[in-house]
């Protein structure tokens, strides 16, 4: 398991004369592992305890810790969300999860519709999500805003559930799920070749509607990264990932070769056992340790750098080997001390992925202040007039 983080809250893009000087502002991360340990550990008993009902608290306690310590420019970001708001949240999808579960034991048919219902929804709660996190964000006492609308988050959503409403109707049509016929399975088996085909521009449409409604008051961002340049790293990243299956399946395939015709002995080998039960697991770990660290940076470069304008842009310069020592220095510490290492490894994260960024702008930040200075009561309303303070991990 690697943390899940968020690496950092994007500032807004300024609409404003261009200046002569360029002002650097760097991204410093000034969190560590031993003060994290003792929110983490506290956060974890409570959750215990309580069920997982401290949730809502336990997260709002480590996105102050992390935004706190997150210093852009010289200045922290904050984080001001109302536990009670965000547990509300959590109860309302909750609750549409549980009717969907509940609905696909009654019948096929149920389920589908109860889908039907949670897609409709799903656009909406994503715009919430993003408008909640980051209203409740600040630098240097202005709050964020996200300026995507109702209409745009359905048009990034609604594609990605299409794959799940034709499988589900598929499903309607099966007599015994045990025993499906060969069609369902050919249907199966054209939506996961469609998907793995369209999942670029599913990513990048999502990624679009987000990262052009970023803002800091009236000053929005814009996002400029083409949908080629996430296909041609899509097909690294899986090139990356086939590689290693390649291989495997060979090592496998002649490790079972060797097992039906016995070995050189004439009967299989302890160690050939052995070893075709390593193989996955070995496999498992390339893919974990190798490709997500890749994967990661240079995500994190393509989406970032290409977010900003003529006035502002972000920089991002995540190195992979880099990343990966810190990943493989984060996994060998966590299994050595049973987990208990995990918060270390978190700020580590937080720390090389944070640290990548920066920010670079013709305005001076004492100018952006001002100009946003003047509608900075929006961005705090929109904290406050979140009905269900949704902020569920998009």
């Amino acid at each position: 398991m690697e943390p899940v983080l968020d690496p950092g809250m994007p500032l807004a893009q300024p609409q404003a004369p261009h200046a002569d000087e360029t002002h650097k502002l760097s991204i410093e991360f000034t969190g560590s592992g031993s003060e994290y340990f003792r929110i983490w550990i506290v956060n974890l008993l409570l959750l215990m305890v309580t069920a997982g009902i401290y949730y809502p608290w336990a997260k709002v306690r480590r996105l102050r810790y992390f935004y706190g310590n997150t210093v852009v420019g010289g200045e922290p970001l904050g984080f001001h969300a109302d536990p009670t708001k965000l547990l509300k949240g959590y109860l309302l999808v909750g609750l549409l999860f549980m009717l969907y579960s509940a609905a696909g034991k009654f019948s096929a048919i149920a389920g589908f519709i109860a889908f039907l219902i949670v897609a409709a929804l799903w656009p909406a709660l994503l715009k919430s999500s993003m408008q909640f996190r980051m209203a409740n964000t600040s630098w240097r006492g202005l709050r964020f805003g996200f300026k995507g609308s109702l209409e745009g988050a359905y048009r990034a959503v609604l594609p990605l559930f299409v794959p799940g409403v034709v499988i589900l109707a598929a499903a309607t049509q099966v007599a015994d799920p045990e025993k499906p016929p060969l069609w369902y399975l050919q249907v199966l088996g054209v939506i996961l070749l469609v998907s793995l085909v369209v999942a670029p521009w599913l990513l990048w449409n999502l990624k679009q509607y987000q990262h052009n409604s970023y803002a800091l008051a009236s000053l929005q961002t814009t996002f400029k990264a083409t949908l080629g340049s996430f296909y041609k790293l899509f097909f690294k990243i899986l090139g990356l990932a086939v590689l290693p299956l390649l291989v495997s399946g060979g090592i496998a395939g002649a490790i079972i070769y060797a097992v039906k015709t016995g070995g050189a002995q004439g009967r299989p080998s302890v160690g050939l056992f052995m070893l075709a039960a390593l193989v996955p697991l070995a496999v498992m770990m390339v893919l974990l340790v190798l490709v997500k660290p890749y994967a990661t940076a240079r995500f994190q470069d393509l989406v970032w750098t290409r977010t900003g304008n003529v006035s502002l842009r972000f920089i991002s310069r995540l190195g992979f080997r880099s990343l990966l020592w810190v990943t493989l220095k984060n996994w060998f510490l966590i299994v050595i001390t049973l987990g208990l290492y995990w918060p270390f490894a978190a700020v580590a994260l937080a720390r090389i992925r944070l640290e990548a960024v920066t920010v670079k702008t013709r305005v001076s930040p004492d100018t952006l202040i001002a100009m946003a200075g003047a509608v900075e009561g929006d961005a705090a309303g929109e904290a406050g007039g979140d009905l269900f303070g949704l902020d569920i991990g998009f």
